[in-house]
């Protein structure tokens, strides 16, 4: 029973970080898009 809530425990911190690893990605992704858009609209670069 032990061991089952261990696998259950360490495979939920892994799902949590997985997302909060997918979430930065889409927040750098997202600022590069802005920093891009905003060079084409003539602002400094």
């Amino acid at each position: 029973m032990r061991k089952i809530f261990a696998l259950a425990a360490a495979a939920a911190l892994m799902t949590v970080a997985a997302c909060n690893t997918l979430s930065g990605v889409g927040q750098d992704a997202q600022a590069a898009g802005q920093a891009v858009e905003n060079c084409a609209e003539g602002a400094t670069c």
